[in-house]
């Protein structure tokens, strides 16, 4: 039973919600995969101190702006939790972290070896118009030196965003794109335009700004170590409601 600003909510009344909302399948996966990373950490006598666990509360306090005791009290208060119930989330994810490290942290620098060029990315700038004719004739002005790319994506673009960025897209990891669309992008060069290209029956012209090339940085190594993780814990998953 959950008391909520004075209405009572009962567990019956969640789970009811959750099915409605078709959320249930999701929170169940949620709650066998911690089983799952609970059984194979005490299998490898991974564990956590106390200090580690008060480490990562001072951290996320710091984060939150949680100067006094009493402020944090009144955040977890708010949250429908108490202490304890924080400490055993924070005791949960210290744990996978552990876990994936154990697991996988020897295994990243070589899947990035085999796996670097899906690293390389791409910063790229696009027009998208809903005619072919009109992409011809944006791209025969700015080869004619008519108006920039970047004037024509302010004018033209489909999109309100892009029009106020003219025509910014952001970096991409060549692995994002479709494949037909990053062996385009990647024999190109900085300043290149490309197309008209057809996608989802759209029109659109690119520019290459820069390439960025694949380097192991300390926040990919995390961004693959996750990435292992998340796949070695969804076919544990899958085995399980399969055995």
């Amino acid at each position: 039973m959950i008391d909520f600003k004075g209405h009572i909510i009962f567990p019956e009344e969640i789970i009811t919600y959750l099915k409605k909302t078709m959320q249930l399948k999701e929170l169940c996966n949620h709650l066998l995969s911690q089983k799952i990373i609970d059984k194979a950490a005490e299998e490898r006598g991974i564990t956590l101190t106390p200090e580690e666990i008060q480490a990562e509360a001072d951290r996320l306090r710091y984060e939150n702006r949680l100067v006094k005791a009493s402020d944090t009290l009144a955040w977890l208060a708010d949250q429908l939790i108490v202490s304890d119930d924080w400490e055993a989330g924070i005791r949960d994810k210290l744990l996978s972290k552990k876990l994936s490290e154990t697991l996988f942290d020897k295994d990243v620098e070589k899947y990035f070896s085999e796996n670097q060029l899906d690293y390389d990315q791409v910063v790229l700038y696009q027009i998208v118009v809903p005619y072919v004719q009109l992409a011809q004739e944006i791209c025969y002005q700015i080869e004619e030196g008519e108006l920039s790319f970047y004037e024509a994506a302010h004018i033209y673009d489909i999109d309100e965003k892009r029009r106020i960025t003219c025509g910014y897209e952001g970096k991409f990891y060549r692995w994002s794109l479709k494949p037909d669309i990053a062996a385009v992008v990647f024999s190109a060069r900085p300043g290149d335009l490309l197309g008209p290209l057809i996608i989802d029956q759209a029109s659109y012209i690119l520019m290459v700004e820069e390439f960025i090339p694949a380097e192991l940085t300390p926040a990919r190594h995390k961004e693959i170590l996750n990435k292992m993780f998340k796949e070695w814990l969804a076919a544990e998953l899958n085995y399980l409601l399969n055995a």
